[in-house]
């Protein structure tokens, strides 16, 4: 049985540029930019300033966990709450299928601190959050996820999925999914779709939409007061940084396998591989079963079973992709332009010193189940054909530097700093880091150690392995037994003046170890 349904990448372009009203006459006639925002705190020009990076944070209660790990991160934040301008996120708000009915507990709650009437969390929904520190979220794919139907019709019925299941398992799941995307969009966008007429509509885009850019008139995000974010991808400057904000569920899809012997001899092995996953997805629900949550030496192997149910379900929907030979591969084609159009303008622009990116998917990554994923290797792709593209186009500008300072992650559930190599193309020599061990179960590194290498045929033919990336830190889950560690974790960037900048990168650490939660010591590192 599958417990997530992922939409078509189409239905997720049409459906998002619905909410936002994307491109509407409105919007057109008034020169508006639904790409780009800026952050008005009063700080934006100052050169030297911290933020807070987080990532599938979206958990509620693990079983045995005082507090919880997303709210326990939460906490270790705040003291550095007054230092920071604002917190990235970078995908999977909300587990296990982005359900409205959760935020409450799995986002409001945690992160009560951060929100405008915070001290009453209980009194806000989901769709009227205004930060006070702002949090600035891209969708991960449990954000779009949906309920296959027959688990919605199970809910529909009441029918509690653990009495379906026959299991003890935290599912989280909820009524229904995400409705494609939809309330996270509700919960974080400028949902321009709620104006029914016109003068409304007018009357919102006067209002909101004054920033003035040399592209013409943006949004004007105001903490405390108009908190909305004005498409799923954009774009913002900080202190002479530019960020930009991708939506990479709409470009995972991997290349179709060709139709040939051996990728007919591929489907097999995937289909073998995927039957091979859903009987160990029986085995894992069975013996669930026979556990007790209220019992302190079986609570933990509870979390382990579920750590593993959900992997299964992510390298099933990975599978899944592979083998969908019925549908036409899509690519958000636009979107990716649009990156390359920026990082084009963001180099022929006096006073950007530097750039970061930031999205779900890693091109490059450690971690055990995402590392060979076909979706990985899709993105990698994908952003390798922009960045080579932008590379050609502003040749000597770059002075030698790479054309990205800092490339922030999540999907893999650890904290990781990689830095790749001469990979043959313009993503050379750029610093990676995933951050995606905020609050959801943890995942270890792969066996085969810190080095990803790639295989290449050469000018004459030959097949050849060339080391791409390397991984210099990885915390994720390690021991076994009495001895397994659980390192949650999330990161305090300090920006400094210059150009190009320097940023300090502080890891902020809490270890779940032998029922109690530690603070761990990570040296800061950094990367100029």
């Amino acid at each position: 049985m599958k417990l997530v349904s992922d939409p078509a990448i189409a239905d997720k372009i049409c459906k998002m540029n619905q909410r936002v009203r994307w491109q509407d006459p409105a919007i057109v006639e008034r020169n508006i930019d639904q790409t780009q925002l800026v952050l008005d705190d009063g700080e934006s020009d100052n050169p030297e300033f911290s933020f807070l990076v987080v990532g599938d944070s979206g958990s509620g209660a693990h079983q045995g966990y005082h507090p919880p790990p997303q709210r326990q991160i939460a906490e270790l934040m705040l003291p550095h709450r007054q230092e920071c301008r604002f917190m990235l996120h970078t995908g999977d708000v909300i587990y296990l299928v982005g359900s409205s009915e959760y935020y409450q507990k799995n986002f409001i709650v945690p992160y009560r601190e951060f929100l405008l009437g915070g001290e009453h969390p209980q009194q806000i929904t989901y769709d009227h959050m205004v930060f006070t520190l702002p949090i600035l979220p891209i969708p991960g794919n449990h954000d779009y996820y949906d309920l296959p139907l027959l688990l919605s019709l199970v809910s529909l019925t009441t029918l509690p999925l653990r009495r379906l299941l026959q299991s003890k398992l935290n599912l989280d799941v909820g009524w229904h999914g995400s409705i494609q995307g939809d309330a996270y969009a509700r919960a974080f966008l400028d949902y321009l779709q709620a104006f029914k007429s016109p003068r409304e509509l007018a009357r919102h885009l006067d209002r909101y939409y004054t920033a003035t850019t040399d592209r013409g008139r943006c949004l004007r995000y105001k903490p405390g007061s108009f908190t909305r974010l004005p498409n799923r991808y954009y774009t913002f400057n900080y202190g002479g940084i530019d960020f930009f904000a991708l939506d990479s569920n709409t470009f995972n899809d991997p290349p179709p396998l060709p139709n040939t012997q051996q990728g007919a001899a591929d489907r097999r092995l995937l289909a073998q591989r995927r039957a091979q996953l859903e009987q160990q997805k029986q085995q894992i629900i069975e013996e669930s079963a026979k556990l007790h949550p209220n019992n302190p030496s079986e609570v933990e192997q509870l979390d382990d079973l579920h750590t593993h149910l959900s992997q299964i379900e992510e390298i099933i929907v990975d599978i899944d992709k592979q083998l969908a030979t019925d549908k036409q591969t899509i690519t958000d084609s636009t979107q990716l332009e649009w990156l390359k159009q920026r990082l084009i303008k963001s180099w022929n622009t006096e006073g950007v010193r530097g750039r970061v990116i930031y999205f779900h998917h890693p091109p490059y990554v450690t971690e055990a189940t995402k590392w060979q994923q076909a979706q990985t290797l899709a993105i990698r792709s994908r952003l390798r054909e922009v960045l080579n593209a932008v590379s050609k186009e502003v040749g000597s500008l770059t002075g030698g530097r790479p054309l990205v300072d800092l490339v922030f992650n999540g999907h893999a559930h650890c904290l990781e700093h990689l830095e790749t190599m001469n990979t043959g193309h313009a993503d050379s020599h750029i610093h990676w880091i995933v951050c995606g061990g905020s609050g959801f179960s943890l995942r270890r590194q792969r066996v085969e150690g810190p080095d990803l290498t790639e295989t290449f045929t050469t000018a004459k033919g030959q097949q050849q392995n060339r080391l791409v990336a390397r991984s210099h830190l990885f915390i994720g889950r390690n021991g076994l037994g009495s001895q397994k560690r659980r390192p949650y974790s999330c990161l305090r960037v300090d920006v400094k003046s210059g150009s190009p900048p320097k940023f300090i990168i502080r890891p902020i650490v809490a270890e779940w170890y032998q029922r109690q939660w530690h603070n761990r010591e990570i040296k800061p590192f950094v990367i100029e």
